[in-house]
């Protein structure tokens, strides 16, 4: 992957060389091998390099023959082989060995259109010198970020924020609209984001500039058609789908390796991965201090299996509460949970170990319905179509073993009374409501500019047509993806934590014939009785061992509040949790946030509620530092040219 940018001028001065280097150098991390610019009367553009593929000719910008068609390219088009043919046959001229240069044809002979012929992850954007127009396009599920602003008509964007700001031309203020949507699904949902005036571009979806006007629309959305049986060859078809999702992830000029958690998934796409790889295989995990977290056994048992070269970082709270504000610097947003910060780690190890391609087992959990929400949600209506019984409740225990000693009645009550059947956020509310206990520690400040705006009614709102006829599993699996998978998921803990370190990440799980594939079978084909997976389950029988095919799904968590408390307590905790940095940034109220880290300090904050309010309000702090201050201006630029720079004239 790489980073792109660019300035759009509806009229006025054209983009300058230097703000577009700012640019460019604030992407650094996801491109460090090189840059290039593209310098126009009406546009600008920028690129941050990360050599994947055709290390020698694939510099972006790139064009076609004649400059007409600029483009800057941020992911890999994995079928970009079989659409180099097709674009030759139709009489196209390539110059290099790149995927880029498929979109700069394909642009040409298909025009948007070409979108749906794709197969990858991508956020690109294409001048089109012809119509004096932009064109920009994010993946379906939105893997790869692409962020805009438009002001007078003028449109800067960028990979991340960072290069928004960069260009001198977009201020960072936080739209606590942003943050609220943070404090309820744990990511602000597109097009929103936590910095007031940019925009994220949604995924499966495309923009067109033109004159100062931008026109935004969908070109994919997911669909939940459930079939009423499952095919005879459902496991023949699996096969073949998973086989080729991973085959065509495979595609480098690099060394492709895989993070192991030592789940079903990532077991899965390790063992395809060491089939297919000229190299050996190089695997990369985390392991926690905490046993009840650590899964190296299993990743052990995997890699002996596979016979990869294995590699562990092993990660304590210390080492959270050590990365954590730069892992809020790089996700662009408050979290209420320490889970990125494990997989920055692992990023960093991977990348010292030399690689910078890893395969992950990303989407599998919300294609195939591994998250035990789905069972929750399962459970939930079993027992409301019984609501006297008081036997059905107890499968919350069975469900939840590790709630049952302490306040089993109170969470059964509370599953049970979150929400009715006939709300189309019914999967999601009992998530919803604890996450949203955060927004108890707002200042009066902060409710009044919130107040009008509700996160969850505005997502009721935006639910698709057909949505209503899905099965409950269905629409839950339809909120997830959008949700919690794109606005969390794969933003602030996937992507942007590999990114960091300059590793690119592909999810195999996330190839949309395979999502199709998942979404039309039967909900018992995936959720069987509170089995999950079931069906990739039966076909991993003869992939890996069996006792890891068999294994239930542990969920991936990490220490939240205890990692920045004890005798390492890092400085910047009492700094920005103090009374008067928590009243500068306004967000939260200093009583109750002293409160709070009073409870924190003595260890007496251990539920849900408390660790999320510690992890995101210090998290809001660190954000706030780091953007919206004006105390780090990060600002900086590259003092060499850029190795590839085309104008308008002549090309460099």
């Amino acid at each position: 992957m790489c980073g792109i940018a660019g300035i759009v001028r509806r009229d006025g001065p054209p983009p300058s060389v230097p703000a577009l280097q700012r640019m460019a150098a604030a992407l650094h991390h996801r491109g460090p091998d090189g840059y290039g610019l593209y310098t126009g009367r009406r546009v600008g553009l920028a690129h941050a390099r990360l050599s994947i593929i055709d290390i020698e000719t694939g510099a972006q910008p790139l064009t076609n023959e004649d400059g007409s068609i600029v483009v800057v390219f941020n992911g890999e088009i994995y079928n970009y082989i079989e659409l180099r043919a097709e674009l030759q046959s139709a009489g196209h001229v390539f110059r290099t060995q790149s995927d880029t240069e498929v979109l700069v044809h394909g642009w040409e002979q298909w025009g948007p259109a070409m979108l749906d012929r794709l197969n990858g992850q991508w956020a690109f954007a294409i001048y089109d010198r012809h119509y004096d127009s932009v064109f920009l396009a994010r993946d379906r599920f939105g893997i790869q970020p692409l962020f805009y602003s438009m002001k007078n008509g003028d449109l800067v964007f960028g990979s991340e924020v960072k290069a928004l700001l960069a260009s001198g031309e977009v201020e960072a203020r936080l739209d606590p609209r942003g943050l609220d949507d943070v404090f309820t699904f744990w990511g602000a949902r597109a097009p929103r984001t936590v910095f007031e005036g940019v925009a994220q571009l949604e995924p499966g979806s495309c923009a067109h500039w033109r004159a100062g006007e931008l026109r935004l629309r969908y070109y994919y959305d997911l669909a939940y058609e459930a079939q009423k049986r499952e095919p005879d060859d459902a496991l023949e078809q699996l096969d073949e789908l998973m086989r080729s999702a991973v085959a065509l992830r495979m595609r480098a000029d690099v060394p492709v390796g895989a993070y192991l958690s030592g789940g079903l998934d990532s077991s899965i796409t390790c063992s395809l991965a060491a089939e297919r790889t000229p190299y050996e295989l190089r695997t990369f995990s985390v392991t926690f201090q905490d046993p009840a977290l650590d899964e190296s056994e299993f990743q052990k048992e995997l890699a002996g299996d596979i016979g990869s070269a294995h590699a562990v970082t092993h990660i304590d709270g210390d080492a959270i509460a050590a990365v954590f504000p730069d892992v809020v610097r790089h996700a662009e947003t408050p979290l209420i949970r320490t889970a990125p910060a494990p997989l920055y780690l692992l990023s960093k190890l991977t990348r010292e170990r030399g690689i910078r391609v890893v395969l992950t087992g990303e989407g599998a959990d919300e294609v195939f319905l591994g998250y035990d929400l789905f069972k929750e949600t399962a459970v939930r209506h079993f027992c409301l179509r019984q609501p006297e019984s008081q036997r059905r409740p107890m499968l919350f225990d069975r469900l939840y073993p590790y709630l049952a000693p302490t306040g089993g009645e109170f969470w059964r009550r509370f599953f049970l009374d979150a929400g009715t059947p006939d709300d189309r956020l019914f999967s999601h509310m009992p998530r919803m409501l604890l996450t949203s206990r955060v927004k108890e520690f707002y200042t009066a400040g902060m409710k009044d500019a919130v107040a009008g705006y509700d996160a969850a009614d505005a997502l009721r709102a935006a639910v698709p047509a057909g949505f209503d006829g899905w099965s409950p599993l269905g629409r839950a699996a339809y909120l997830e993806l959008k949700t919690l998978l794109a606005s969390y998921l794969i933003s602030s803990q996937g992507e942007r934590m590999a990114m960091a370190n300059s590793v690119e990440g592909r999810f195999p799980f996330l190839d949309h014939r395979l999502f199709e594939f998942a979404a039309a079978l039967p909900d018992r084909s995936k959720l069987r009785t509170l089995r999950e997976k079931d069906i990739l389950r039966r076909w991993a029988k003869d992939v890996v061992p069996a006792r890891l095919a068999q294994r239930p799904k542990q969920p991936y968590r990490a220490p939240d509040a205890p990692a920045f408390f004890g005798a390492k307590e890092p400085e910047y905790v009492s700094e920005l949790l103090s009374p008067d940095a928590i009243l500068e940034s306004g967000v939260f109220d200093p009583r109750l946030v002293a409160g709070l880290l009073k409870r924190c300090r003595s260890g007496k904050a251990t539920g849900f509620r408390e660790n999320q309010a510690l992890v995101a309000v210090l998290s809001t702090q660190l954000w706030w530092r780091a953007f919206a201050s004006g105390s780090e201006s990060g600002l900086t630029s590259y003092s060499t040219p850029p190795d590839v720079h085309i104008t308008e004239y002549r090309t460099s």
